[in-house]
């Protein structure tokens, strides 16, 4: 029992969580106003998973802590090229929210807006450049992101769906960094 627990506060110092945005709204009743709020978290393990989650109380902390337990159960790995940055450019989007994430040079660092920094500081990425094109509500920039970090394929998946040999694939991808084709 005793070594479950232990399991258990371990994996609870290793989640980064970020807390994207509150929304306070407020309900009119008889009385006056009643108000309620709205938190979007994003978690990652710093190593190439991930996950987001919203939740609505009547007390912020009780918002957050209801996020933070739906972004853990919506947790979904992403291939990372060296552990530090995306294997190619990708985009995504969700509603009116377009993101654009390309792979970066090490050095480059995270050059992403708000929402989106969240999401890569909790993934482990150190090194990309992403813009956001549309909606800036913070939702939908999490969700265009969730959506464009869902297409990243690593080399070794592209093969294994082609039923090519990885080298196959990388190899192609250094011949045309270098000018060819």
């Amino acid at each position: 029992m005793a070594r479950a627990r232990a399991s258990d506060d371990r994996q609870e110092t290793e989640i980064i969580e970020r807390l994207v945005s509150v929304n306070r709204v407020a309900k009119v009743v008889k009385g006056g106003r009643r108000f309620g709020f709205s938190a979007l978290v994003v978690v990652g393990d710093g190593k190439g998973r991930v996950g987001y989650g919203s939740g609505k109380a009547r007390e912020v902390p009780e918002a957050v802590r209801k996020a933070t337990e739906a972004a853990r159960r919506n947790m979904m790995r992403v291939p990372l090229r060296q552990g530090r940055t995306l294997h190619h450019d990708v985009k995504g989007h969700f509603g009116a929210g377009k993101v654009i994430m390309r792979a970066a040079p090490p050095g480059t660092g995270i050059i992403a807006g708000g929402p989106m920094r969240a999401v890569f500081e909790a993934l482990g990425v150190q090194d990309v450049v992403a813009k956001s094109l549309g909606s800036s509500n913070p939702h939908n920039m999490v969700k265009a992101t969730f959506d464009g970090l869902a297409r990243v394929m690593s080399p070794r998946a592209v093969a294994a769906k082609r039923g090519r040999k990885v080298s196959d694939i990388v190899g192609r991808r250094h011949h045309v960094e270098q000018g060819g084709e």
